[in-house]
């Protein structure tokens, strides 16, 4: 397992008419983050009807770059203003540490 230094913490929420239609989304979007060989750890999260969170980590900052360049946040934020009642909160984050199966 590569050593990871670099992550994201990203808020989206969704509008009340189209939560399920994010919901759907994000939780088809892990094909997507399987694709990405540098994209080592991705979590779509839901804390209440219209909030999720994605928590991804990443060997380094090049990696994390990529993921922000990747057709993830390319297909949410083409679909941002219908989708979501605000921008999504993109966090860039160090690891401190991690726990993955290796």
């Amino acid at each position: 397992t590569p050593t990871l230094t670099a992550s994201l913490v990203v808020k989206v929420v969704a509008k009340d008419e189209t939560a399920e239609e994010v919901g759907d989304f994000l939780a088809g979007a892990v094909q997507l983050a399987n694709d990405e060989a540098g994209t080592i750890v991705w979590f779509a999260l839901r804390s209440d009807q219209t909030t999720f969170w994605v928590v991804d980590a990443f060997p380094s900052a090049v990696e994390r770059q990529a993921h922000l360049d990747g057709p993830i946040a390319a297909a949410l934020m083409a679909n941002a203003e219908r989708l979501l009642a605000a921008p999504p909160e993109i966090v860039p984050a160090d690891v401190l540490a991690a726990k993955v199966p290796g």
